[in-house]
């Protein structure tokens, strides 16, 4: 009886010891990045997945699986998608911890690109402000990410809190190394040269890098036909080469710009799994179409 105790001890011990903390996050970028510092112990399912637009993603029955089995759930003050979802998820797991791994971020405010232009002002019915979400566009914010996650996890799961530690000193060596490549590719941009978007994703990276983000849309709203006149005109006189645009989000408005420019699509998801290579693709994207310019 005794030793049928013990055998229980060390299997309920066992468990323990080897029990993975259940997180789920927002987005695709979140989840590299807590995989990056919890390692193997985490297990890790994200709300908005790849191709998916946060404007108007429902989560699928597979997820609220995986929300009523979820011990930590970190938020991205990304509100397309958590202020309609996330009292819902935390309704279904009244369990579940809620994190921020936005927490102190240098958050931007979005707004419309202002053109001094009469024509513009006249097409310009709505003046959009709000707090810039895509933070993890910044090798700067991703280390306030990963500095957030990694003491979540630490102080929840204190006896892997020296692993944790290990991973989080690892990831920000890779933030700096990815930062350094970005500055080296971008070294013979001039400052606040404009890179043309879609979708107002990229202005941290922007901000980070003295470039000027110069969209097309603002809350999914397409532009009228006299906005996009005026886009075209803008885009010969700053000549754009390259429109950047997300498999998220249809980019016919950018193919009609760049057809009567003479400019090439790109494609880059802001919500790629992989940050590092994302963030240098785009800054390859922007300096190629610069060295077209000259």
């Amino acid at each position: 009886m005794r030793l049928n105790k013990i055998i229980i001890a060390i299997l309920l011990l066992s468990i323990s010891l080897f029990a993975k903390v259940n997180i789920v996050v927002t987005v695709v970028p979140q989840k590299s990045f807590v995989e990056k510092i919890g390692g193997e112990f985490v297990n890790v399912d994200v709300m908005v997945p790849i191709g998916a637009d946060p404007h108007s993603y429902e989560p699928k029955p597979s997820q609220m699986i995986a929300i009523s089995k979820a011990d930590i759930y970190m938020k991205i003050e990304l509100e397309e998608f958590e202020k309609p979802w996330l009292s819902k998820l935390l309704a279904q797991n009244r369990n579940m911890k809620l994190e921020n791994s936005a927490k102190n971020a240098n958050h931007m405010t979005l707004k419309e690109e202002e053109h001094h232009d009469e024509h513009h002002k006249d097409e310009s019915e709505h003046h959009h402000e709000g707090e810039d979400p895509h933070i993890w566009m910044s090798p700067k914010e991703v280390k306030n990410i990963a500095k957030n996650i990694f003491n979540v996890l630490s102080s929840y799961d204190v006896k892997h809190k020296k692993s944790y530690q290990e991973n989080y000193k690892k990831f920000i060596k890779e933030i700096d190394e990815v930062d350094k490549k970005v500055k080296n590719i971008l070294k013979n941009i001039p400052k606040n040269t404009k890179m043309m978007v879609f979708h107002p994703a990229f202005g941290y990276f922007a901000r980070d890098y003295n470039l000027i983000q110069f969209p097309i849309e603002f809350e999914g709203k397409k532009p009228k036909p006299k906005m996009l006149a005026y886009m075209i005109k803008e885009a010969k006189e700053e000549k754009i080469r390259v429109i950047i645009t997300e498999p998220e989000f249809s980019d016919k408005s950018a193919k009609v710009i760049a057809s009567e420019v003479g400019a090439k699509v790109k494609a880059i998801s802001p919500l790629s799994a992989n940050w590092g290579k994302n963030l240098i693709d785009l800054a390859e994207i922007v300096a190629s179409s610069y060295d077209k310019k000259l």
